[in-house]
């Protein structure tokens, strides 16, 4: 196992191109907005970042869960189940009209109901039950992981290390959505940018949502 570790970090000019374009596809795929990278940047806006902590550890943790179903290949047996597909779906779905509500209809976060706010923040369960439930998730790790290689010689080792890269990926991902969001929250002092800053993000989470669905 040393050796296979120390193989990865010597094969010189063919591991660091193949690495850069793991890193920048995943980027493309997996960076762009989507349910779970606008819900992060939404929820960071309305109810600030030390609130929005569970919520996206959920969000990190419900991702890499689906990774690590992708790396174990059991993503294409549960797609080959004409079912599964719906459920996981409806379940987005319904996840993201109950989130899209509560960011639309948190109060400003100084206002007079600001600790009520901390009390409806969205919690680790939800968090973690869209990032499973995401369909965007499926299709851009699947796509990543079959899509790229690196040449370290063990397929073993490979996978463990787009593991490893894509993991790290998916947290530093949703931690610069989330300051994203964060940055907005000055704007949430005052009641009426308040209202209507997070009515846009909660159309903006619904139209990414329903768009990928049946768009």
């Amino acid at each position: 196992m040393l050796t296979q570790s120390v193989s990865l970090f010597t094969h010189g000019p063919e591991l660091w191109p193949s690495l850069l374009a793991l890193l920048l596809s995943a980027l493309a795929v997996m960076g762009t907005p989507g349910p779970s990278t606008l819900s992060v940047t939404a929820v960071g806006a309305a109810f600030g970042l030390r609130r929005s902590v569970p919520y996206v550890l959920g969000i990190n943790l419900g991702t890499i869960s689906v990774l690590l179903a992708v790396a174990a290949g059991i993503v294409t047996m549960l797609m080959s189940m004409p079912r599964l597909a719906p459920f996981l779906l409806a379940a987005s779905l319904a996840y993201i009209l109950y989130l899209a509500y509560r960011i639309a209809t948190a109060p400003p976060l100084a206002g007079p109901v600001a600790g009520e706010a901390a009390g409806r923040a969205p919690a680790f369960l939800g968090g973690y039950l869209l990032g499973i439930a995401n369909p965007k998730a499926y299709l851009a790790i699947s796509a990543v992981f079959a899509g790229s290689s690196l040449p370290v010689g063990d397929p073993l080792l490979e996978a463990l290390a787009k593991l490893a890269i894509l993991s790290l990926l998916i947290v530093a991902i949703h931690t610069v959505w989330l300051l994203a969001g964060v940055s907005l929250s000055r704007l949430l002092r005052d009641p009426l940018a308040s209202r209507l800053l997070n009515i846009a993000f909660a159309v903006i989470l619904l139209v990414t949502i329903f768009w990928g669905a049946f768009g």
